[in-house]
């Protein structure tokens, strides 16, 4: 069902000092950048080979991201698999028992349809189920 890692997001303070680590330390460069209102983040995305890492900030004090930062500090926020059909990935979690964040696929950044999974079924990480 997986096709392959999209990302590991990474929520983090400064999306700026991020960014400039990134840049000077290993020669990334923000390959897309977006405000996602919905979510109350903004991302920016530092492509490797096919893959991203996904940098986040909150842009609003309640934002899911913002609540991550005050209770758990900077760090990996969730990872993010490709799937080719997002909708029978999220029913294959949901018919197994597990627990879901979306009950339905919704829209994500760069125009890829995204759901999420509960980290407490996935062994303590917010699984992102992708399809572009």
């Amino acid at each position: 069902m997986f096709t392959e890692i999209d990302h590991v997001a990474i929520a983090v303070n400064d999306l700026e000092a991020a960014i400039d680590y990134y840049r000077e330390t290993f020669g990334c460069d923000v390959d897309h950048r977006e405000v996602v209102e919905k979510d109350g983040v903004e991302e920016a995305l530092l492509r490797v080979a096919d893959s991203y890492i996904q940098l986040l900030t909150p842009t609003r004090d309640d934002s899911p991201v913002a609540k991550y930062l005050a209770t758990k500090g900077e760090g990996i926020h969730h990872v993010g698999y490709r799937v080719d059909d997002c909708a029978s990935a999220l029913e294959s979690v949901k018919s197994h028992g597990y627990r879901v964040i979306d009950e339905q696929p919704r829209p994500g950044s760069r125009g890829t349809t995204v759901a999420f999974v509960h980290p407490k079924t996935a062994f303590g990480t917010l699984i992102e189920l992708v399809q572009e």
